[in-house]
């Protein structure tokens, strides 16, 4: 039978099991809309306040799920709205199709109203892109797309559908397997490299094992315990890699980098030999990299050979998808000869329940993150922006099961609260809450008209100091000073809530902490919650 290419579209996402897309329509994009309505019974759309909203929201979906998240752009300002979306997702493996709309190809190239190459926009920021100009290319376009985006390291991928092939007809043709030329992400490691390893394992006394983003990926979390308690290896690891290991589990020391803990770093610092899995070791998570192949040496494990070596020296490369070769590296004897292991454990509880200061009229964020920690439930969605929040929360918040999510690669600030909406609506009965700051809050505010259309039971949990707490510390200790910084004109946040019928708390005192976050956990629906946070407050303190 003969379709539309916006009905061909249609059908493509019910075959790779897509049941909701998130998005912002436009001109160029009314023929699919068209059609999704007609669809609105198996695809569910939810309709974002901005274009960037919409991409970290399937960004969110697809961190909480596995699955691909799907996003749909009009041309234009829709399309590059999402371009920061995009480069988030793939600086994080964030497997999410992309699907904007063009003109008529007649029109592609010459300014035309809302015209713009979106795929050469996008093509750094992409695994892959695709501008459809044939209605019989389309369907394979988008099996494609799916594949390549969730297969090997994930991370998005951008579809771009001119109006004239949206309207075009075909008869499609659904073949049972994609197969795409020059396209094979290796899965087992080299055996040979995988005895390299055990061996260098076995001969270490210092050994740390560094997990990231790469482990969640590939779904590995439970190999990876597995072989850090059978090596009886302790374990650090970069801001992405948080949750992947309870933080309270004995061999767990912390997150590494300028942001770390101190036990993590200098656990780190002392060792002979570095396993890297799934994790690209940037700047921030060490501040040297091209030292760490000078002191120990290095294993590093990643499906993507492209991160092997990139920023630190690797004397044993194991390329290969995570979950496998962390298998057959236990099929090996990895039973390292660990040293000083036991007093890890007590040097990071002393981290943790260090004594805080109180000062009236504030409350310490870091008892904030402590006490939301340990009331959460144990499969908690936790969605983190950027700036000083997102390094309380690493340092002090007790994950035990849970996901947590953040950007880490981009650093995106207003990202939190359209992510955890896309893993609300994933996964709605699961405890769901946003911790960020004053300043990227009002970056994402406009989302609060879809948690209030949603009525998603998302809890919010702001730090307000009135200024951009992370600069303002580094221009205090580096530079000349604090300039531009200062949050002087922001609203009323308790006002604003109101405005879209939320409820909303305080707390102003580290006496009224638990108390209050208590009771925004047991209400339902959407709240915030707005801590009153010192000023001078600093990552350290």
């Amino acid at each position: 039978m003969e379709m539309t290419g916006a009905k061909i579209l249609m059908e493509c996402l019910l075959e790779q099991g897509v049941d909701l897309v998130f998005g912002y329509p436009g001109g160029t994009i009314l023929n699919v809309y068209d059609e999704l309505y007609h669809y609105r019974d198996r695809i569910t759309h939810i309709l974002t306040a901005h274009e960037q909203g919409a991409s970290h929201a399937a960004d969110g979906y697809a961190r909480s799920t596995g699955k691909v998240g799907v996003c749909l752009a009009t041309s234009g300002p829709g399309a590059t709205n999402l371009t920061t979306g995009i480069a988030t997702a793939y600086m994080d493996s964030s497997p999410v199709v992309f699907i904007t709309c063009n003109v008529t190809q007649n029109l592609i190239g010459r300014d035309a109203f809302q015209e713009v190459d979106i795929t050469g926009i996008a093509m750094p920021i992409t695994k892959c892109t695709y501008l459809v100009r044939d209605v019989n290319n389309l369907a394979d376009t988008v099996r494609e797309a799916f594949a390549i985006a969730r297969s090997g390291r994930p991370g998005p991928v951008l579809i771009d559908i001119p109006i004239d092939v949206q309207k075009a007809k075909f008869e499609p043709v659904y073949p049972e397997t994609v197969d795409i030329r020059g396209y094979k992400p290796s899965v087992k490691g080299n055996i040979k490299q995988v005895q390299r390893a055990a061996e260098a394992i076995r001969h270490a006394k210092k050994p740390v094992l560094c997990l990231g983003g790469g482990v969640i990926s590939a779904g590995a979390q439970k190999e990876a315990l597995a072989f850090a308690e059978k090596s009886q290896i302790p374990i650090v690891s970069t801001m992405m890699g948080l949750g992947i290991v309870p933080t309270e589990h004995p061999l767990y020391v912390g997150m590494i980098g300028s942001f770390g803990t101190p036990t993590a770093n200098r656990t780190l610092a002392h060792s002979d030999l570095l396993i890297l899995v799934g994790a690209r070791v940037a700047n921030r998570a060490i501040l040297q990299p091209s030292e760490i192949g000078r002191r120990m040496k290095t294993i590093h494990i990643d499906v993507d050979p492209a991160e092997i070596g990139k920023n630190v020296d690797t004397t044993i490369p194991v390329v290969g998808d995570v979950k496998e070769v962390l298998l057959q590296l236990m099929e090996q004897d990895t039973t390292a000869q660990t040293q000083d292991i036991e007093a890890l454990p007590k040097s990071r509880q002393a981290e943790l329940t260090r004594e805080l200061p109180t000062k009236p009229g504030y409350a310490h964020p870091a008892r904030v993150i402590r006490t939301l920690g340990h009331l959460l439930n144990d499969d908690a969605i936790l969605c983190v922006d950027v700036g000083q929040n997102q390094i309380w929360t690493c340092k002090h918040m007790t994950i035990k099961h849970g996901r947590f999510l953040t950007t880490g690669g981009l650093g995106t600030m207003g990202y939190s609260l359209p992510a955890a909406l896309g893993a609300k609506v994933a996964a709605p009965d699961k405890q769901t809450v946003v911790v960020c700051g004053d300043g990227s809050f009002q970056m994402f505010e406009n989302e609060l008209s879809t948690l209030r259309n949603l009525n998603a039971d998302v809890k919010l949990v702001m730090m307000e100091n009135s200024v951009l707490g992370l600069v303002n510390e580094i221009q205090h200790s580096t530079y000349s000073g604090p300039f531009g910084v200062a949050l002087d004109h922001s609203p009323d946040f308790g006002k604003l809530a109101d405005a879209y019928g939320i409820p909303h708390g305080e707390i102003r005192e580290d006496s009224e902490i638990e108390e209050k976050l208590k009771a925004m956990l047991a209400s339902d629906g959407p709240y915030l919650m707005v801590c009153h946070v010192d000023p001078d407050a600093k990552t350290g303190d």
